[in-house]
């Protein structure tokens, strides 16, 4: 970011024929244009104050602003005051974003005078230097609070209330395009600045519930010790040993261009580490739904963990059948596949996936195994010994598919 304003800097210094300063708003330097004049008097003890410690004394502050600088639209000249230390007159550019002054351009006025067209290039130099003041301030604000608030807030005045503080604190940016994006696991409780981060206007880590597959669980359960269901944690996340997510509100030039958040996820995916999978929503515009945005890009993620060919990224749009089944609420398996679902028979259990993933297809499935088709027979009237179901029924197939989806989430 410093190299943009340097270069931004020295524009205006070749525009003008002058060296340059840039301060921001509370008068301190940012950066500044190459003296090589032979002109003791274009460093005067102001000049020289603010290069050397990077900043102005109040006195100078109060001096400068008492000539309207922080209101102005355009250029103002300010004349020397020797007293002061102000030997030389003075050009002050401010740099405004929607209204609202962040910083100044400083030249030193000397002949020729720069004309009316130079100093109003020079203006819509200053313009942009407000754009990349305006990012970096919100950049540097801290909306993690605001954003964990909004994602863990179940509907009603408290989401209302922590939906308007994350609006405010966006301003403008709040009713453009966003996706949101989950990276998980997550490694600690911090997340990184989104100043480092393209296209992210707010980042935070929450609790995750990671996929917990039957071989981690012992028999398949994933209910609690009196095989009762567990409640569905607010969106399906519920910060199981300590683990965390992280969120991310992504800007997005177009609806139908995700590229930045993919951009986004990528990188953050590198910093999570090895194992870390990433799940996109769909895009909105506003934050109206961003709970349900949010609910979209961790259902993406947890079915990149439980289903590997989904991922590392995955969009919510892609990711078919998980769509549902990350929506449902973790209860225990169905009784007619927790004998299936158990360690030992988990080559069964592969076997059905597979089988019903290609849709019944004995031939297709005894390929994408690499097995007899009377092996693959054998292993399907196994299951069916254990299930109780008919492979030939529709719903039978329609409850085994299910259960064998769900218990990878």
């Amino acid at each position: 970011m410093k190299g943009d304003y340097q270069e931004l800097v020295d524009e205006i210094s070749a525009l003008l024929g002058a060296p340059a300063t840039l301060e921001n708003r509370d008068f301190g330097l940012i950066a500044f244009g190459a003296h090589d004049s032979d002109d003791d008097t274009a460093m005067d003890p102001v000049r020289t104050r603010s290069i050397l410690t990077r900043k102005s004394t109040p006195a100078v502050r109060a001096w400068f602003e008492g000539f309207g600088i922080t209101r102005a639209t355009g250029p103002v000249r300010i004349p020397a005051a020797p007293d002061a230390g102000v030997f030389r007159d003075r050009i002050c550019l401010p740099v405004r974003h929607r209204g609202v002054v962040l910083g100044y351009v400083w030249l030193l006025d000397a002949e020729p005078h720069p004309t009316h067209a130079q100093l109003t290039a020079a203006m819509e130099v200053a313009t942009r230097i407000g754009g990349l003041l305006a990012d970096e301030e919100r950049a540097g604000s801290d909306l993690s609070r605001e954003l964990r608030a909004a994602l863990t807030a179940e509907r009603g005045w408290q989401y209302d209330m922590a939906l308007t503080a994350l609006r405010t604190a966006l301003g403008p940016d709040a009713d453009g395009l966003h996706a949101m994006v989950c990276v998980a696991p997550w490694p600690g409780e911090d997340s990184p600045s989104s100043r480092t981060v393209p296209a992210s206007a707010a980042l935070c880590t929450v609790p995750w519930h990671p996929p917990v597959g039957p071989s981690r669980r012992g028999g398949g359960r994933t209910g609690g010790s009196d095989g009762e269901p567990e409640p569905a944690p607010a969106l399906a996340l519920g910060g199981e040993g300590g683990a965390r997510a992280l969120g991310a509100l992504v800007r997005l030039r177009a609806a139908d261009n995700l590229a930045p958040a993919a951009s986004a996820a990528g990188r953050l995916r590198d910093t999570a580490g090895p194992g870390a999978v990433a799940g996109v929503s769909l895009p909105r515009r506003g934050l109206a739904d961003l709970d349900t945005a949010w609910r979209e890009a961790a259902a993406a993620a947890r079915a990149a963990t439980a289903q590997p060919g989904l991922g590392p990224l995955a969009e919510w749009s892609a990711i078919g059948p998980y769509r549902l089944l990350t929506a449902l609420p973790r209860t225990a398996p169905d009784p007619a596949v927790r004998a299936l679902l158990t360690p030992s028979h988990a080559e069964l259990a592969h076997t059905a996936e597979v089988f019903l993933d290609h849709a019944g297809q004995a031939g297709r499935t005894a390929a994408a195994l690499g097995i007899h088709r009377q092996t693959l027979y054998y292993r399907l009237s196994r299951v069916e010994q254990l299930t109780g179901l008919d492979l030939d029924a529709g719903e039978d197939r329609l409850l085994l598919h299910m259960a064998l989806k769900a218990a990878k989430l």
